[in-house]
């Protein structure tokens, strides 16, 4: 049995297309579904249920697929970092990632890491935090990022950056213009905010209850795009990470006030599936990230530094792989409290 045959069947089941699969591996579909066929007759059992669709794996299947990730994943692994021995950096790394952090830093860090290894691959998707987890744990990416990691079982997880919360409003509110503003004052404000079926918009709602703000959200949206929009347009004024409003800020369609009495940070990590070795070109793209990590957490909206732990893997959420049919971007978080 060829080693090939082996991967072919695990891409079509990460990617959950005959067609995608065939395509990681240059071949058409047609010959991507002889190969499945192939390895089913040799097997002896069924190990994709085509008669549903999407296919499904059959008991068979899952236990054969578990076993050929693992064979995959270690042998591509391994070649790679024997070639690396001798030669430049040339593997591939997949990436997912949430739309907030995707649009406001990835492109720049793939650019940076082309140039500094030229022969290697990078594939980066956008995708709901949800359907990240999803992604990582079943080895279709390598690395996720997301706002406010959590480690599961199979999620190990680290603190990339933390990025500031600010508020948000159109540049003729009566609030812009100022250095700062109490969050008491932002009590009964007209707000646009996300859906309230996040936790994001949970966790916001939360921490301004707990000092007794309650924001008049008249719009919702699961788009961090789509609600800054509607902040341009006078629809209200939200709570969002400085990073994100950062070209609007520029352009001078929207404004921005520090909060003076509470600190809000969105903690943004990389994710990764436990029990499994990173390739070097993987392991080489996180260490860049972390490079980077000072200079992101540098970006403060006040004198005060949140105190985030560098790791998150403490924080076990049994959920974190459930997926979600939506593609909406994560967007900002506040930190569980931490000790002194």
């Amino acid at each position: 049995m060829h080693f090939k045959s082996l991967k072919v069947f695990c891409d079509v089941v990460s990617e959950r297309s005959f067609s995608r699969g065939a395509g990681e591996n240059g071949i058409t579909q047609s010959g991507a579904s002889q190969i499945v066929h192939h390895l089913e007759r040799r097997l002896g059992v069924t190990l994709l249920d085509r008669s549903k669709r999407p296919f499904v794996l059959t008991d068979a299947g899952k236990i054969y697929y578990d076993g050929c990730r693992d064979v995959v994943k270690r042998l591509n692994d391994l070649e790679e970092r024997v070639r690396s021995l001798h030669t430049e950096l040339s593997g591939r790394v997949h990436i997912a990632s949430i739309y907030s952090v995707g649009l406001s830093f990835m492109q720049q860090f793939v650019h940076e890491f082309s140039d500094r290894f030229s022969r290697a691959r990078v594939k980066l998707d956008y995708a709901h935090p949800d359907k990240i987890y999803e992604m990582v744990s079943r080895d279709s990416a390598d690395l996720g990022l997301v706002s406010y990691p959590k480690a599961s079982r199979s999620i190990a997880a680290k603190v990339w950056r933390t990025e500031p919360m600010v508020l948000a409003l159109p540049p003729n509110h009566p609030l812009a213009g100022r250095e700062s503003a109490m969050l008491s004052e932002l009590n009964g404000l007209e707000a646009v905010g996300f859906s309230d079926n996040l936790r994001i918009r949970r966790e916001l709602d939360k921490s301004l209850h707990s000092h007794g703000v309650s924001l008049n959200v008249a719009m919702e949206f699961d788009n961090i795009e789509t609600l800054k929009r509607a902040i341009e347009i006078n629809s209200g004024v939200s709570i969002l990470p400085i990073p994100t409003i950062r070209s609007e800020l520029d352009a001078g369609s929207l404004a921005m006030v520090k909060l003076s009495d509470i600190d809000l940070v969105r903690p943004v990590g990389v994710i990764f599936r436990k029990g499994r070795s990173l390739g070097a070109t993987a392991q080489h793209f996180i260490d860049l990230l972390m490079e980077t990590s000072e200079s992101g957490n540098n970006d403060s909206a006040s004198s005060k530094s949140p105190n985030v732990k560098p790791e998150a893997e403490q924080n076990t959420d049994p959920d974190a792989g459930s997926t979600s049919s939506n593609t909406s971007p994560d967007a900002y978080h506040q930190p569980p409290p931490q000790s002194a």
